[in-house]
């Protein structure tokens, strides 16, 4: 484990986004309210919140980092659900495995709750795409 007690706190976002694919039944599914589980997006939403929180426990090497918030949203789109994350810390080292884990997991919870609809939901395009905060500065995925 990398020794980052000499580094300095500072304020520090990362997001991430993902997509879940789905068939047309699942995404009229989810649109309609029946999906046969419950409230799929409500459970992925939370599944991805509690993650967040598990992160050093899923990921070897992560360093346990104060969470001091989380954004989890989910979107019904055409071809499935968009998935993005937006974790906050100020602390000693990046969040971005949070933010990762959050998209992650959220995406594994709606996967578990669409089955009985579509048994061929696929997880996709989970990556980094903004950061914050610490020596390297900012990033964006667009540039």
């Amino acid at each position: 484990m990398v020794d980052v007690s000499a580094k300095a706190v500072t304020a520090r976002r990362a997001e991430a986004r993902g997509r879940v694919l789905l068939s047309p039944a699942a995404v009229a599914a989810l649109r309609d309210g029946t999906v046969p589980k419950g409230d799929a997006l409500a459970v992925a939403r939370i599944a991805g919140i509690q993650a967040v929180k598990r992160t050093p426990e899923l990921v070897p090497l992560a360093h346990p980092v104060a969470v001091h918030g989380v954004e989890m949203d989910l979107a019904v789109v055409d071809d499935g659900v968009e998935l993005r994350a937006e974790v906050l810390t100020a602390d000693r080292t990046g969040i971005e495995m949070e933010a990762l884990t959050a998209v992650a997991v959220a995406a594994l919870g709606l996967v578990d709750m669409v089955k009985a609809v579509d048994r061929h939901a696929r997880v996709t395009d989970i990556r980094v795409t903004a950061k914050s905060g610490g020596r390297s500065g900012d990033w964006r995925e667009d540039g």
